[in-house]
């Protein structure tokens, strides 16, 4: 395997660097020292997202598509390029696929080329709707592979399957992070998650949309929480024999998270039930005792901490077009 491990690492790539996370992400990686190279191609990602980076000089913006990437030599790449939400990753469901697939195995040869550490973000949505719970990364899920959510399922899934293949056979250093729902500022407001669409709905007045019962369960990370699980899994000196689940273990119905929600606001209004989508998960939770053994990780910020500022993110940031009855807006996704 090429040596990737560096007494000091100088450059990064981030590749979905424009959207929710790898924003973040950025951000992190350039205040730490990093000289930090953004690929997007901006097809959910935003430019807005980087803002704070456009006058630091150790930042760079590549727009280009993950599927071919012309990328500088680094000594790290962070894959997040994907869509991550249900509404906008069966909007376009070939290219999702495509993105996951073509782009990782893209990544990993430009890895293997330049001698750099590669971490892939893969999601909890390879566990499906889960007969285990919580989930361990030994549970190989329970997924549809002909569904409409498999695009983005199977895409992962795929994925993470090409990583282990190029680890087994020594050719990059990999590492693997399944990302449960996570929430946050810069998270868009027709991103059509369960988050995004409580508060925007609830900040227009709208009534809240709750499919089903409501009483299927998620667990929500803060952002920076999930950030510092992805430095500490991308830094740790050993590779880990498998993926490791990055999520908050604190598990709450989405009936929980809207009456949060509601008090935040200070809503007066009511709650709209619709049907469930065609394979959603009735339940997930991770279960973060592989993330806690080896990075001593565990995320520090409650919903109830966190959500004032994803609140106040989304009372400032300009208004956005809401996910459309004829798609509903799934409460799943990354």
């Amino acid at each position: 395997m090429p040596s990737s491990r560096r007494s000091e690492v100088r450059s990064v790539l981030v590749a979905g660097g424009a959207g929710f996370l790898g924003s973040h992400l950025c951000e992190r990686l350039v205040a730490e020292g990093r000289r930090v190279y953004c690929l997007d191609s901006l097809h959910t990602g935003v430019i807005e997202n980087l803002r704070t980076l456009e006058r630091e000089a150790r930042f760079q913006f590549i727009e280009g598509d993950v599927r071919r990437p012309r990328i500088p030599p680094v000594d790290q790449i962070f894959n997040l390029a994907s869509p991550a939400s249900p509404l906008h990753y069966q909007r376009d469901p070939i290219y999702t696929l495509t993105t996951n697939v073509g782009g990782t195995a893209a990544l990993l040869q430009a890895a293997e080329e330049v001698g750099a550490r590669y971490l892939q973000a893969s999601t909890s949505e390879v566990y499906g709707d889960p007969q285990e719970h919580p989930q361990r990364e030994s549970y190989n899920g329970n997924v549809n592979p002909t569904g409409p959510r498999a695009c983005y399922d199977e895409g992962k899934r795929a994925a993470e399957a090409l990583c282990f293949d190029f680890l087994r056979h020594s050719r990059v250093d990999v590492r693997v992070a399944r990302i449960f729902n996570t929430y946050g500022p810069r998270m868009r407001a027709d991103d059509g998650r369960i988050v995004c669409n409580l508060i925007a709905q609830a900040l227009r007045g709208e009534p809240l949309t709750i499919h089903g019962d409501g009483t299927q369960t998620r667990s929500f990370c803060y952002v920076s929480d999930l950030i510092e699980g992805l430095i500490r899994l991308m830094q740790f000196p050993q590779v880990p024999k498998s993926a490791v689940n990055l999520g908050n273990s604190d598990e709450f119905s989405i009936l929980e998270l809207a009456g949060e929600v509601v008090r935040l606001v200070g809503y007066q209004g009511c709650y709209l039930h619709r049907p469930l989508p065609q394979d959603d998960p009735r339940r997930r939770r991770p279960d973060i005792s592989l993330a806690l053994r080896l990075l001593k990780w565990q995320p520090q910020v409650t919903l109830r901490d966190g959500l004032p500022p994803t609140v106040a993110w989304f009372r400032h940031s300009p208004p956005a077009t809401p996910a459309t009855s004829a798609q509903p807006a799934a409460v799943g996704g990354v």
